[in-house]
């Protein structure tokens, strides 16, 4: 069992080149990364290739809007972001609520 409250909070500023500051909660070994991130309003996380892996990304509460290959979507809580291996995409949360996402990023 993983207790994502038990671990220290990561600030990654400007993260993948976006804006603001993304708050983490991390887990990495040989097979995955798995994160539990926070993006306040205002703030993205940049775009960028998933040239080795994919990556799943669940909201947990807010609402982002992610870039996937060009195509706008619009993903609410308890609904699923996915980018493929070889695909580009961010994330941004424009919106008044701070977005809570749960994201998985296994090695491929």
């Amino acid at each position: 069992m993983i207790n994502f409250d038990d671990i220290e909070v990561v600030e990654l500023p400007e993260f993948n080149g976006g804006t603001g500051v993304t708050k983490g909660r991390m887990i990495i070994d040989n097979n995955v990364k798995i994160m539990k991130a926070e993006l306040e309003k205002g703030s993205s996380i940049g775009e960028h290739t998933h040239t080795t892996s994919s990556e799943i990304i669940y909201i947990i509460s807010g609402v982002a809007k992610c870039i996937l290959d060009g195509k706008e979507e619009i993903v609410k809580a308890g609904e699923c972001h996915y980018c493929p291996k070889g695909s580009t995409h961010s994330v941004i949360n424009e919106n008044d609520d701070t977005l809570v996402m749960f994201c998985v990023v296994p090695n491929q």
